[in-house]
């Protein structure tokens, strides 16, 4: 299977898709499936192959690449992986909408960009797929219109800021050393300056930056999520901001290098620490602005955010152990966020489109399937043993500690306690309390809406249990960027400092639970009542108030509400309106009236004639 085949299936096939919704909306969504599907087997089938090809050579006089190896690999089959079961996710969610082709076709380009992106072997080829990447997200961030063109809006905005950004340094490397070849740049950098290598990742964290939502370029994430249709939240949030993480290890470890990337500066003012400190950040602010949100999309929105800064953490402190927990959590996040937002948007196509989490509950009675998938991926979100989440939250909270960053190890399970207390708002007040009398007649979500619960949460249990599957892969990434391998096995890892081993987590948690189940058996039987026949603090709950949980966090709110609010996006919104009234003031000047266009040239005259008599004179 050689690359440039995999790319033109990925996308001849959006466009076919698009073509065949003319024809029938039956053959569009079976060629939708299975070309989704053919990707994830295709690039399965790549595993261990080391390929670099190159596939044009008139571009501008540049030779167009591609290649795979495994970092490019693993990142391709999470991309080929959630698009895959976000495009089945699709079949009934997005049936009875409008320009369903129009969907189809651009939820298919953005992932076909995306594998482009990972599968460059040089930086022209990967800026025009970030290119393509970056439109096509935003006509689909756009789909809906009305609000979601404003959120729309704000993301291309920033994108092509983090574009911008990206071009320069693509031009200013062409320029510096001859070459864009992604193979070749790492000798060069190896003769280049520090303050060079230093300006060249300050420009790149820029585009990557925006895309990854690391703050301060984190404000277009919380609209573009809530505004997106659902199946693509979850490519969104699961997978497309991790193209910024690929971008990120691609620069630091494979470009630039460890050595270089870890010498930039000194001591807190390095370029690390400085990125850390911002990680640090990035975990905590947006964390507790989720536990504000009413708005189920925003709450997980604000969430992403949070665990990006896990991620980002992980791979900016630069030793072995935490570049593989950054990256294994990249991968469990892909999984668990996925799921969220595929629940999120089974439960909006069940309620005729409710999110609001406080007009929602109890309907653990009325959709069981979705509250286990939800329950799973909350429990991966919240890093609670025998999910995958847990496994990559220890090792970074075991890399900070072992290596002597106590303020950076506060903030990250200082970022969990708020993980966990978004986590049980989401949980409760859509699936527990009590029942609304208007969704007494909900029903279960789809077959297709089912499937990928069921291989997400297999994928968050297998992982949590056998971490070692993707760990192994990981570490003969780490490895190759120069760090010294850790000593994993499929159960965990062996370190100096401890075994982790999650069959003996396993065994503990099931007689636990054995016992719990015992005592619970063994006790008194419990009774079922109307749902009105409850009370809270000894008073009868008013039917028109469902859910107890609705200012369950009110006191927290008065506390960090002026703590808890996105100060940048004032920020930018304060700049956005500047530049309009500057352009607004601009636009005066064209009159339409001939009269005032004479008297601009007659006072551009004068002004030349008044600078040359001063100069004159001086």
């Amino acid at each position: 299977m050689s690359l440039e085949l995999l790319l033109i299936i990925a996308f001849s096939g959006a466009f076919l898709t698009y073509l065949s919704g003319k024809i029938s909306s039956k053959l569009r969504d079976i060629l939708a499936v299975v070309i989704s599907i053919t990707l994830f087997v295709l690039i399965s089938c790549l595993y261990g192959l080391k390929i670099e090809k190159t596939f044009y050579t008139g571009f501008a006089g540049l030779s167009l690449i591609l290649r795979i190896n495994t970092l490019s690999w693993l990142f391709a089959l999470v991309i080929s992986f959630i698009g895959a079961l976000s495009i089945i996710f699709s079949l009934t969610y997005i049936r009875q909408k409008e320009k369903t082709d129009f969907y189809y076709c651009m939820l298919l380009l953005v992932n076909s960009a995306m594998l482009g992106i990972v599968l460059a072997g040089d930086l022209a080829t990967f800026f025009i797929f970030w290119e393509i990447m970056s439109w096509s997200t935003f006509l689909m961030i756009c789909y809906k219109r009305g609000p979601a063109l404003a959120a729309g809006m704000k993301y291309i905005v920033m994108s092509i800021i983090g574009s911008m950004a990206m071009l320069v340094g693509v031009l200013s490397i062409y320029s510096a050393f001859g070459t864009l070849t992604i193979s070749e740049l790492p000798v060069a950098f190896a003769s280049a300056t520090p303050a060079y290598s230093l300006f060249i990742m300050i420009l790149f964290f820029i585009g990557f930056g925006v895309k990854n939502a690391i703050i301060p370029f984190h404000t277009w994430l919380p609209y573009a999520h809530a505004e997106a249709p659902s199946p693509f939240s979850a490519i969104l949030s699961g997978v497309l901001i991790k193209i910024g993480t690929y971008g990120f290890i691609l620069f630091i470890y494979v470009i630039i290098g460890a050595k270089i990337f870890l010498n930039l500066g000194h001591g807190l003012f390095s370029f690390r620490s400085l990125l850390s400190i911002l990680a640090a950040i990035t975990i905590i602010v947006p964390t507790f602005i989720a536990i504000m949100q009413n708005d189920a999309k925003k709450l997980l929105a604000w969430s992403t955010i949070g665990q990006a800064g896990y991620i980002f953490l992980g791979i900016v402190f630069g030793t072995s152990l935490s570049v593989t927990s950054g990256m294994f959590h990249f991968f469990n996040h892909a999984l668990f966020k996925a799921l969220l937002f595929l629940v999120v948007g089974a439960i909006e196509y069940r309620t005729n489109g409710i999110r609001d989490l406080n007009s929602l509950g109890g309907l653990i009675k009325k959709m069981p399937i979705t509250f286990i998938a939800a329950f799973i991926g909350i429990s991966g979100l919240i890093g609670i043993p025998l999910t995958n989440g847990f496994v990559s939250k220890w090792l970074i909270y075991k890399t900070l500690i072992l290596e002597g960053s106590p303020l950076l190890a506060f903030a990250a399970l200082f970022g969990t306690w708020g993980t966990i207390l978004y986590s049980y708002k989401f949980l409760h007040n859509i699936f527990l309390g009590q029942l609304p009398e208007n969704m007494k007649d909900v029903k279960k979500a789809p077959l297709n809406m089912q499937i990928p619960f069921l291989i997400l949460s297999f994928g968050i249990i297998l992982f949590g249990v056998l971490p070692g599957i993707p760990l192994k892969v990981i570490n003969s990434i780490v490895s190759s960027f120069g760090f010294a391998p850790l000593n994993i096995s499929i159960w965990g890892i062996t370190s100096e400092t401890g075994i982790l081993n999650m069959v003996n987590i396993f065994t503990a948690v099931v007689v636990v639970g054995v016992i719990i189940w015992i005592i619970f058996k063994v006790g008194r039987k419990s009774q079922r009542v109307d749902q009105y026949d409850n009370y809270a603090a000894g008073a009868a709950i008013p039917k028109e108030k469902y859910s107890y949980t609705v200012d369950f966090y009110k006191p927290l709110y008065r506390m960090i509400s002026p703590y808890c609010k996105d100060i940048l996006d004032v920020f930018y919104k304060k700049i956005a309106e500047a530049i309009g009234s500057i352009c607004d003031s601009v636009r005066k000047v064209y009159t339409g009236y001939v009269g005032s266009y004479v008297m601009y040239i007659v006072l551009f005259l004068a002004s030349l004639i008044f600078v040359q008599l001063i100069w004159s004179i001086f």
